[in-house]
């Protein structure tokens, strides 16, 4: 079964970072996704750039909303995401507990499937 790891960042930790600190994080992140895919588990994983350089779109009542970010409302931002074909939810916790930005950022772990089942 699918399940998505969500890496929820905490805005604005990126920019306590060197570029040498931000390198060696990233360079783990990649290694953590070879072991995955080599492992077989690994569906699809990227890393997404700061919210303030995104966009939200809503539709309310035939109204079109566009809030160009950052989004100062949330504390934290999807810093990327590790799609795996997991055997189980377990199966899939236990891989965000290896993940190593699980030290930085809390791992978010959700099965894909129709948003109409509970």
């Amino acid at each position: 079964m699918p399940y998505m790891l969500l890496i929820m960042e905490p805005r604005g930790q990126r920019r306590t970072r060197t570029r040498e600190e931000g390198e060696h994080v990233y360079a783990r992140m990649v290694r953590f996704g070879e072991d995955l895919k080599a492992r077989g588990l690994l569906m699809a994983s990227d890393s997404l750039q700061a919210d303030s350089n995104g966009v939200r779109v809503e539709v309310r009542n035939g109204k079109r909303s566009i809030s160009d970010g950052p989004f100062t409302e949330a504390k934290e931002m999807i810093g990327g995401f590790f799609l795996l074909d997991c055997r189980t939810r377990e199966e899939a916790v236990a891989i965000a507990q290896e993940c190593p930005a699980a030290e930085w950022a809390t791992i978010e772990v959700r099965g894909v499937g129709p948003c109409f089942d509970n």
